[in-house]
């Protein structure tokens, strides 16, 4: 059973990561709830399936056009040092902390996207 979970998850997170959506809005929750692996495994394991769907996410984008680095300089250093302190961070907090700090991001996100989507609809 968990090797189908991990095909399917891996899959779906793969879509999601290719369309920019980022795959551990559906990676993470499918490891600790389905699998019930530890969070800060599952954010580990996402971190490493983030790797080659990023590479090949950025050659599709990057081949029609859709890139433009050097503009963007200043968003990958900031995002590169972000990642390095929250990486440092998620180690010193609990696991069912970090949990519920994942579950309060995602519930936010969810709103705000749905709040913007109906902003649009009225346009």
């Amino acid at each position: 059973m968990n090797w189908l979970v991990f095909i399917l998850a891996g899959f779906l997170s793969g879509v999601a990561a290719g369309m920019g959506m980022g795959g551990g809005t559906i990676l993470i929750p499918a490891l600790t709830l389905i699998v019930s692996l530890d969070q800060h495994a599952a954010q580990g394991v996402n971190m490493l399936a983030f790797l080659p769907a990023a590479a090949a996410a950025l050659f599709i984008h990057k081949k029609e056009g859709r890139l433009e680095g050097r503009e963007r300089a200043p968003l990958i250093v900031a995002g590169l040092a972000g990642a390095l302190i929250g990486a440092l961070a998620a180690g010193y907090i609990s696991s069912p902390w970090l949990r519920r700090m994942f579950g309060v991001f995602l519930l936010a996100l969810s709103v705000i996207q749905f709040m913007q989507g109906e902003k649009k609809k009225e346009k």
